[in-house]
Parts: C-alpha cells; sequence; structure tokens
C-alpha cells in the first residue's frame, strides 16, 4: 500500500466563521467533503478554534472577573457543541472524528509528548480524524496570544507531518507594498524567511486571536522541523484541493 501524505490542517476562528458571529456548518462541510475526496492518499489532523465563537451564539456570560477568565468559561461551554457539530457533520460524509484537548505544557514533557503521538497514531490508524484544540479551561496561551497557531505547528513538528496548512481569511501572505496600496498581491512562494517577515504587517483577526505574524511564527516552527507550510484562504469552498491543484493563490513556504 502507496504511504498517505499526513496533513495537519490549522483552522482559525475566522475561517469557521466565515467572517460572521456563527460557526458556519456549511464551511465544516467543505472541510468533511474534501477530506472524505483525498482519503485514499492523504490523512487529515485538524486543530481546530472556534469553541468560544459556538458559545457566543448561545450565551452571553456576566462577570467581574478579568476578560481571559470569561473566555475560559466560554470555551467550556463552546467547546462540546463545537466537537458535536464536527462529529454530526463529519459523519454525513463517512468520516470518524475525536476529540483531543492539548496545553502548552503537554508538550515540555516527554512523556506527554509520547502520549500525544501514540494516542493520535492509534487515532490514525483506525481511520479516526483528530480534532484538537487547546485545554482553554485550564491554559490561556492561545486565547491571549496565537488562535491556535502556534499549537498547530508543534502538534504538526511533534508528529512529524508532511504538510501544514494554516485556513485564513486572505490569500496567503500579501506583500506589504501591495497592502498599502491596497492592492493586496500574494507571495507565492517563501525561500528566505527573515524576507518574509519584513513583509509581515501586525494585524489581528476579528474572531480570533492571532493575525499574520502569529502564522509567521507558527511556520517559523514547522520550518525548523522541516514542514513544508501552506497558507490558504479558507473562506473559499475546495481550498485545499484548489490549493493542491494549483488553482488558487495562496503561499508557499518551503
Amino acid at each position: 500500500m502507496q504511504k498517505k501524505k499526513r496533513i495537519l490542517l490549522k483552522i482559525g476562528s475566522n475561517t469557521l466563521t466565515k467572517e460572521t458571529n456563527n460557526i458556519s456548518r456549511g464551511k465544516i462541510e467543505d472541510v468533511a467533503n474534501q477530506i472524505a475526496k483525498l482519503q485514499d492518499s492523504c490523512e487529515f489532523v485538524i486543530v481546530s478554534s472556534g469553541a468560544i465563537a459556538v458559545a457566543k451564539q448561545f450565551v452571553k456570560l456576566e462577570s467581574k472577573q478579568e476578560e481571559v477568565f470569561v473566555k475560559q468559561a466560554l470555551a467550556s461551554i463552546g467547546q462540546p457543541h463545537l466537537i458535536r457539530i464536527y462529529q454530526e457533520i463529519f459523519r454525513e460524509y463517512g468520516l470518524l472524528s475525536s476529540q483531543c484537548l492539548l496545553s502548552y505544557s503537554d508538550f515540555e514533557k516527554e512523556d506527554s509528548r509520547t502520549n500525544i503521538m501514540n494516542t493520535i497514531k492509534v487515532l490514525m490508524n483506525n481511520n479516526y480524524v483528530p480534532i484538537i484544540n487547546e485545554n482553554d479551561t485550564v491554559a490561556t496561551d492561545e486565547i491571549k496570544f496565537g488562535d491556535n497557531d502556534k499549537l498547530a505547528a508543534l502538534t504538526a513538528s511533534l508528529l512529524g507531518v508532511d504538510l501544514f496548512i494554516i485556513a485564513t481569511n486572505t490569500h496567503g501572505i500579501y506583500t506589504k507594498a501591495s497592502i498599502n496600496d491596497e492592492a493586496p498581491e500574494t507571495i507565492e512562494e517563501v525561500l528566505n524567511f527573515e524576507k518574509l517577515r519584513a513583509q509581515v504587517v501586525s494585524s489581528k483577526s476579528s474572531h480570533g486571536s492571532g493575525g499574520m505574524a502569529s502564522k509567521i511564527e507558527a511556520a517559523s516552527l514547522a520550518k525548523k522541523a522541516n514542514i513544508e507550510t501552506w497558507i490558504v484562504n479558507g473562506l473559499e469552498d475546495n481550498f485545499i484541493v484548489n490549493a493542491m491543484q494549483n488553482k488558487v493563490l495562496f503561499t508557499k513556504i518551503k
């Protein structure tokens, strides 16, 4: 049997909501449809944000606590709903899915790293798609800093995936000059990483906590593990397949 290409797909909150205030079932259907199409040649691990965005659809928490604790509470409420939506939709496409909640401390201990690898290996060997999110109830790193970009890169590196895809709301990384001119131009291929850093405009996404700078840092972590990163517009339908067939503009970081 031909070895399947292992892909880690990171989906941010802006992509999952399609830049609205609600999780888009249609976007999760789009992801499921593509994974089903590619399952003979590729296997997927998903790092998904969106728990807080889901919770905001149902509740409004009143609290005198710091905002970060309110967000942790929202994540606790939203995570079961998020995974239920994934499981329902993936099942319609004949896909099995599982939930894995991780935090940065899990990557710092050798035993924990080994356990993560072994667990995900068992899941994938049995045709389950692991859906990973940060354990926001006990950790605040991604809430504060990165919308799961760093968590995704650490997971990609740990698993030694063949490809790291970051689904975002732009056609990859744009040149700084083209953004200033309000005519975005995609950097299609990156060979010099330091030159790339100079192009990044600091901005945050509306629902997520990342922005392009955190995606560059994530790509940097993947690069150290010799993993190629693609930054793709996940708002478009069929974005994974179209990128593989070079039908769309996106940034490829060698």
